[in-house]
C-alpha cells in the first residue's frame, strides 16, 4: 500500500481507532516532548480469573496505538499492561474452587495471599500469569507492570509523598462525591497493617509529607507509620491518578462503569501537577442473561472457552466492533463472529484504501506487526461446517469431517488448509457441547413430506458432480412449485432445516448437499420420511 495514500486516508478515516488516535495528535501536535514515546496503559484487577473483558482492553488499546503510529508517521510508543495486584481482596470470587485459602486472607494485598491453585507464589501471580500467557499467545507487544512491584520497590515513593502534600486538595475533590457515612472514614491512603497484613480502610493524619509518615488507629492503638516501600496502598481513584502522573500515561480507555472514576481521577491528577490521559469510555459486555460480566461472579466467557469453540481471529473481530455499544458475550455469538471475520478478510485486498481502513481485519492484521494473509478465504463457512458436524453426530471425528470436506474442498488436506483444520476441531467441540444435546429433528407435515419426496427423486437423478449452485436451483424449483403449498421459499428452507438438520436456521442447502454428498442427503430424507 502506498505510504502517502495510507497517511492521507488515515487523516480522515472514521474508523474508531483513528478517531481515538487523533486525540493524541492533538495532545502532542509536534510529537511528545524530547522524542519520548507516547505511553498507552491498560489496567487489570487480578482479584478474579481473567476473562475476555480483561483481554479486550489490551487489544483495543493496541489498535489505537497502531493507528497513532500511522497518523504520526511512526512516532515511538509504549504499551504498559498494569496489574492492580496491591489491592486488598474484598470478597472471594465465586468461580474459585479452593475458597478456604482466600477466605482466610481477606483484606490482604493480592500478592500476599497464597495461590489457591498451588502453582504460583501468590493468588495475584497466578492470575497475572494467566493474563500474560494469553497476551503472549496473541503476540501483543507490551510491558507488564505489577502494582505490588512498584509499591514494594519504592518506584512510587516520590508520587506517594506528593499525595500527602496534596492531601487536602484530594479530600476536597473526593468528599463531595461520597455518602455522609463513607465520608467520615474516607482516606486517600490505605495503610497496610503491620499487625494483620490487611489493607486498612481507616482515616489517617499526615505527620510528615516529605518523609511519608502518617498516623492512624490500628487494633485500638495509635500508630505512626511510613507509607513508602509497600507499607500502604492508595484508594482506587487516587491510585489511578497517581499512576497516570508517576508513569506519564498519555492514553487509557475504560468501561462505562468507571465513568465517574475517570472524571474524579482526572481532577486528582491535575491536583498532583499532572495531566490526565486521553481515552475512550466503552460499553460493557453482557452475559447471555443481559447482566454485566464480572470477574468475581465468573459469569463471562473465559479466553480459553472462546478458543475452544472459535478462533483467535474471531475473538479479535468481535472485540473490535462498535466499542461504544453494549454487546452480549456468550458462546452463541461465536459462529457468526468466525464467519463475519472471514467475509471481511476476503474483501480486503479489493477495497480502495479508504474502505480498507474501515475494515476491521485491516486493523487486526496489523495489531502485532506487518499484515499477513490479506485476502485469504475459508473454503467452507463455519456455519456450514457446524451443520455438517451436527448431522454427523456427537461422536464425529476430525478424520470423518475431512472425508466429507473432500466432496467440496479442492485439495482437501488439513496441511493445505490449516485455518479450516483449526475450525474443524472447534466445530467438533461446539457440536459436542451445544448442538448435539439439543438437536431434535421434527416430523414433516403432509405437504413437507411431498416436497421432501420430490427432492429425493430429483437428487436420485442428479450427478454426484453437480455443483452447489445446481443443487440450490433444484431446491428452489421445488419450493416455488405451488403444488407443495409453501407461501415463501423461507418456509421451505425452514422445513428442510428442521426436518433434516434439527435446527430452525441453517446454510445454503445446495452447499450443504454438495458437502455432505447426494447419497448421504437422500438417507437424511429417508429418515425424515420414515
Amino acid at each position: 500500500m502506498n505510504h502517502d495514500a495510507l497517511h492521507a486516508a488515515a487523516q480522515v478515516s472514521k474508523a474508531w481507532p483513528f478517531e481515538e488516535a487523533r486525540k493524541l495528535i492533538k495532545r502532542f501536535p509536534g510529537g511528545k516532548p524530547g522524542g519520548a514515546p507516547v505511553l498507552f496503559e491498560t489496567g487489570y484487577g487480578p482479584s478474579g480469573l481473567p476473562h475476555i473483558g480483561t483481554f479486550q482492553e489490551v487489544l483495543r488499546t493496541t489498535l489505537v496505538r497502531r493507528a497513532y503510529e500511522v497518523l504520526s508517521g511512526g512516532a515511538p510508543t509504549r504499551l504498559v499492561a498494569f496489574s492492580d495486584d496491591m489491592d486488598g481482596l474484598r470478597k472471594v470470587p465465586e468461580n474459585i474452587e479452593n475458597k478456604a485459602v482466600l477466605e482466610a486472607n481477606l483484606h490482604r494485598p493480592l500478592t500476599r495471599i497464597p495461590d489457591p491453585f498451588g502453582t504460583h507464589e501468590s493468588f495475584a501471580h497466578h492470575n497475572n500469569a494467566m493474563l500474560r500467557q494469553f497476551l503472549d499467545r496473541f503476540g501483543f507487544e507490551y510491558e507488564f507492570v505489577s502494582s505490588s512491584d512498584m509499591y514494594n520497590g519504592g518506584q512510587f515513593d516520590d508520587a506517594l509523598k506528593d499525595v500527602l502534600r496534596s492531601f487536602q486538595a484530594i479530600m476536597d475533590i473526593m468528599l463531595p462525591t461520597l455518602r455522609a457515612e463513607r465520608a467520615k472514614t474516607y482516606s486517600p491512603v490505605l495503610p497496610v497493617s503491620a499487625l494483620t497484613g490487611h489493607v486498612l480502610q481507616v482515616p489517617i493524619e499526615v505527620v510528615d509529607a516529605d518523609a511519608g509518615i502518617i498516623r492512624f488507629e490500628d487494633q485500638g492503638k495509635t500508630v505512626e507509620q511510613s507509607i513508602l516501600g509497600g507499607q500502604s496502598k492508595l484508594q482506587w481513584k487516587v491510585d489511578w491518578a497517581m499512576r497516570w502522573v508517576a508513569l506519564g500515561v498519555d492514553y487509557e480507555m475504560c468501561g462505562k462503569d468507571l465513568t465517574d472514576s475517570e472524571r474524579e481521577s482526572g481532577k486528582i491528577a491535575r491536583a498532583l501537577g499532572g495531566r490526565p490521559p486521553e481515552g475512550l469510555i466503552y460499553e460493557l459486555f453482557l452475559d447471555a442473561n443481559g447482566e454485566k460480566i464480572s470477574k468475581s461472579k465468573g459469569n463471562g466467557l473465559t479466553i480459553d472457552e472462546w478458543l475452544t469453540y472459535g478462533s483467535e481471529e474471531s475473538l479479535g473481530f468481535y472485540i473490535y466492533r462498535e466499542p461504544k455499544s453494549a454487546k452480549s458475550l456468550h458462546v452463541g455469538v461465536i459462529p457468526r463472529a468466525v464467519d463475519e471475520y472471514w467475509q471481511f478478510r476476503e474483501k480486503l485486498p479489493d477495497q480502495p484504501v479508504e474502505q480498507q481502513l474501515g475494515n476491521p481485519v485491516w486493523h487486526l492484521l496489523r495489531a502485532n506487526g506487518p499484515a499477513k494473509g490479506e485476502g485469504e478465504s475459508l473454503p467452507v463457512t463455519y456455519g456450514l461446517l457446524l451443520n455438517l458436524v451436527g448431522v454427523l453426530g456427537s461422536q464425529a471425528t476430525r478424520a470423518q469431517v475431512w472425508s466429507y470436506l473432500g466432496n467440496y474442498v479442492e485439495n482437501a488436506d488439513p496441511a493445505a488448509h490449516p485455518q479450516l483444520d483449526k475450525l474443524v476441531t472447534t466445530a467438533l467441540a461446539y457440536n459436542r457441547d451445544f448442538i448435539a444435546p439439543t438437536l431434535i429433528r421434527r416430523k414433516p407435515d403432509a405437504g413437507e413430506a411431498l416436497a421432501l419426496a420430490a427432492l429425493d427423486e430429483e437428487l436420485a437423478a442428479t450427478s454426484d458432480s453437480a455443483t452447489a449452485e445446481e443443487l440450490q436451483n433444484i431446491i428452489y424449483a421445488i419450493g416455488k412449485d405451488p403444488h407443495y403449498g409453501f407461501d415463501t421459499l423461507r418456509d421451505w428452507f425452514k422445513a428442510l432445516y428442521e426436518t433434516l438438520l434439527g435446527s430452525s436456521a441453517g446454510p445454503r442447502m445446495g452447499s450443504f448437499i454438495a458437502l455432505y454428498g447426494i447419497d448421504n442427503t437422500r438417507k437424511l430424507i429417508a429418515e425424515a420420511l420414515s
